[in-house]
């Protein structure tokens, strides 16, 4: 959901560079969010881990694993914690250890959400090899110290640059929406031509290929994934930079029994990119709140009374939304939350380095 992606990935090699100075580690990921859901999503960039395995860490994250959970991270005082650290030295009762780690040599995880204002913009996780000492409390409050500018640093990269169009290279053939059906174990049943057209143009990343010789990045799978204990939807861009939402459904047998997962691949409505970027420019949720009834055209004394505040109150918040999106008038503010959205953005989303 990054809006610069190159950016985004610019930051994530630099954070990296000055975190192992700090904290040394073998292998890392680096990912964006999507603040709505906390679901992963593009850009992301992996150090030293090869293709492999991305299915098996998600559905370890989302389907059985108790420790860590990214989605407790983000809500702890410090949302940064280790797995032997966290767990005593009993790395065995994480999932993520017996399922990904311990079958790749990784012995030890830090893991990070980088937070702006509560909301969760990108996470990371940094791993050390069998035979290296676990990552310490100090360096722990290190890697804390480093990461906590990051996710601000992200925030603002979701309204620096916006998607084209759905005319300017993002329309399929059909003008359908695009429909994966996967089983239970992750491995797609189903797929029609609009979701072939919708995949072929989203940029590289780790992915899987199905039967249907069709590659899935593997945060599709853990999209769909995470329907199995709720219903999940995530945004994304394609090459053209066009903004795309993922949204995924389980699917039940007549007595209430999972049987498979749907997902649903659209184009974003504005609403869809209006509230990101209404979350990027850092508005509160009263500020968001007035920004969407300006949106439909409430004058002053309209939103006074549907909020119960004085027009002057009003008129204060309304001063505050064009400070911090940087218009002057309620018609360049619908204009950048809701139309301007039409700039190149670069393709390149996801880069998968190798590192001594």
């Amino acid at each position: 959901m990054i809006g610069s992606m190159d950016s985004a990935l610019t930051l994530f090699a630099e954070a990296s560079d000055a975190l192992r100075r700090l904290v040394p580690f073998d292998a890392a990921v680096w990912q964006a969010s999507d603040p709505a859901t906390g679901l992963a999503t593009a850009p992301m960039r992996a150090e030293n881990l090869g293709e492999d395995g991305c299915d098996t860490y998600w559905d370890s994250e989302l389907l059985a694993e108790k420790v860590n959970l990214f989605r407790d991270l983000a809500r702890a005082p410090v949302p940064v914690a280790a797995l032997r650290d966290g767990t005593s030295d009993a790395p065995e009762h994480s999932a993520t250890y017996r399922r990904f780690m311990r079958p790749r040599g990784l012995d030890d995880e830090l893991r990070a959400v980088l937070r702006a204002d509560g909301q969760w913009w990108g996470q990371v996780s940094l791993f050390r090899e069998r035979g290296r000492a676990p990552f310490s409390r100090q360096e722990i409050a290190r890697a804390a110290e480093t990461l906590a500018p990051l996710g601000k640093r992200l925030r603002t990269y979701a309204g620096l640059r916006p998607p084209l169009p759905s005319s300017h290279g993002g329309t399929t053939s059909s003008g359908a929406p695009g429909l994966l059906v996967f089983d239970l174990r992750g491995g797609l049943l189903s797929i029609n031509d609009t979701a072939r057209e919708l995949l072929a143009g989203m940029p590289d990343s780790p992915s899987s290929t199905s039967r249907f010789g069709v590659r899935v990045p593997a945060w599709v799978h853990s999209t769909a994934a995470r329907a199995l204990t709720d219903d999940s939807r995530v945004r994304a861009q394609d090459r053209t930079g066009r903004w795309l939402v993922f949204h995924a459904s389980c699917l039940r047998d007549q007595e209430g029994r999972p049987t498979q997962t749907a997902v649903v691949v659209e184009p974003a409505k504005p609403a869809d990119i209006a509230t990101l970027l209404t979350a990027a420019f850092g508005l509160t949720e009263r500020e968001q709140e007035i920004t969407g009834l300006v949106a439909r055209g409430l004058s002053t004394a309209q939103l006074a009374r549907r909020l119960h505040l004085s027009q002057h109150t009003v008129r204060d918040h309304v001063k505050a939304v064009f400070a911090k999106t940087g218009v002057n008038s309620r018609g360049e503010l619908v204009a950048k939350l809701y139309t301007d959205h039409y700039r190149d953005l670069n393709p390149d989303s996801r880069v998968r380095v190798w590192r001594d």
